[in-house]
């Protein structure tokens, strides 16, 4: 059987379906009642649930590129490649977790190079959705809606999984809205499936399928565990291997994005790999799980705070780390500056280390996301040449609309409408609430000027 993985947003067509949710459940499922007399059922937490999972309808450009052959451009000349431009249409499901923001969780691939994204509620209601930001290495996108009498579904703490857990997912598979399937947690902490940069998934056999990406995956009390992502199966159907990124590491993503306008990874400085019963025999080890650490980097936070080559990760803040590839996605999902308190084991001995994360990227985000004036130039958080905070101008595209604006590559923007901003968030937020006119105050080298978006 070819067993293959793939992401499972509903690419190129729009199914238009009716409000109805279906149950399935691959196992006998404890119940939630409001009665004795009432029949068994789950009803009751989907109430409370089903609202806040929304379909996500985008439309958008999809460019593809070509090499044009030798022997033609000898023969015609004409450009080094051939650029084609296809429209697109896509489902996918996402998840309300802030009502009184109106922010919206989903799959970056659900939404990624989409002009237009539409938000459905169940309700019927529908809202254009603007992308706040989005990390494609861990297939995370945060959207914004109006919030106009929202409900947001809680938040769990993934970390208190067990295998066996029963759960529910919630999507919009093929783009039948609002179906619900049950089954139970299967495995924990996967990874090395190929199918993103950072993978801890859970791993659960309740029924998913093309569309539930961005979907939820909701414990018995209603609460979100995952963020259904990938499904594991002979050509794309489901057989029961489901994944979803845990509710743990989606947040800490989130809060990066909503704080800096894009994740803004920490960095450890280690290399390693997984214990196996080879490496416990060579090196005369009693554990046959965690992260060996093969090498730390000069100056880095695992320098600083006295780990070692040699030494075994067994634990991230109390939570037992099964694999080096665990710990790399852990460690990625924090932000720079995150305190962390790692268990190693070092000769025999174990031992507790806190260190402080270093910074493995630079915060930049197209600016085309934060307002269309801006398309064209990627900002950066920075710094003038006199020291002070400010967002640069780091790369301009000629003849974009950035560039006639009057922006310069190089360009630091320190204020909106009189009021200072210092970060790329922060100009974001000002622009969100600027009404008409628009006053950018730029540092260029030493010269101070404003320039005004109608």
């Amino acid at each position: 059987m070819n067993k293959i993985v793939n992401r499972f947003a509903v690419a190129c067509c729009v199914v238009a379906a009716s409000m109805s949710i279906s149950v399935s459940s691959s196992a006998a499922l404890p119940f939630f009642s409001t009665d004795k007399n009432e029949v068994p059922s789950l009803a009751p937490m989907l109430d409370e649930a089903t609202p806040a999972i929304v379909s996500i309808s985008v439309e958008g450009t999809q460019v593809s590129r070509q090499k044009v052959p030798e022997m033609f451009k000898h023969f015609f000349g004409g450009p080094n490649e051939q650029v084609q431009e296809r429209p697109f249409k896509g489902l996918g499901s996402g998840v309300i977790i802030d009502a009184q923001k109106g922010y919206v969780v989903t799959n970056n691939h659900v939404v990624d190079n989409a002009d237009e994204i539409t938000v459905k509620l169940t309700d019927g209601r529908e809202f254009k959705a603007k992308k706040l930001g989005a990390d494609p290495q861990s297939d995370i996108a945060l959207l914004k809606i109006e919030p106009e009498n929202l409900t947001a579904v809680p938040l769990a703490d993934s970390d208190a999984l067990r295998v066996g857990d029963f759960v529910v997912a919630i999507g919009n598979p093929f783009g039948l809205s609002q179906t619900v399937t049950s089954g139970i947690v299967s495995a924990l902490g996967r990874s090395g499936l190929n199918i993103g940069g950072y993978e801890d998934f859970i791993q659960t056999d309740a029924a998913i399928n093309r569309g539930n990406s961005g979907g939820a995956l909701v414990s018995l009390r209603g609460e979100l565990v995952g963020i259904n992502t990938a499904i594991f199966g002979p050509n794309g159907g489901n057989v029961g291997i489901g994944f979803a990124i845990p509710s743990n590491m989606m947040k800490s993503l989130v809060d990066q994005i909503i704080e800096f306008g894009e994740v803004r990874r920490g960095l450890l400085g280690v290399t390693g790999q997984d214990i196996d019963s080879g490496l416990a025999e060579a090196m005369n080890l009693d554990v046959n799980k965690g992260a060996f650490v093969l090498e730390v980097s000069a100056d880095s936070a695992a320098e600083k705070g006295g780990i070692e080559a040699g030494d075994i990760i067994t634990k991230l803040n109390g939570k037992t780390i099964e694999s080096f590839q665990e710990l790399r996605a852990k460690i990625a999902s924090k932000g720079a500056g995150s305190e962390l308190e790692l268990t190693i084991l070092r000769k025999g001995k174990r031992k507790t280390i806190d260190v402080t994360l270093g910074d493995a990227t630079q915060t930049t985000v197209e600016a085309k996301e934060i307002h269309p004036a801006l398309e064209g130039a990627t900002l950066t958080n920075g710094k003038t040449k006199q020291g002070d905070n400010g967002i640069v101008i780091s790369d301009l595209e000629n003849r974009s609309p950035a560039a006639r604006t009057g922006l310069q590559d190089g360009d630091v923007i320190i204020g909106v409408n009189r009021k200072k901003v210092d970060t790329v968030m922060q100009l974001r937020s000002e622009l969100d609430d600027a009404n008409g006119v628009i006053a950018l105050n730029i540092k260029r080298g030493l010269a101070s000027l404003y320039l005004v978006i109608r």
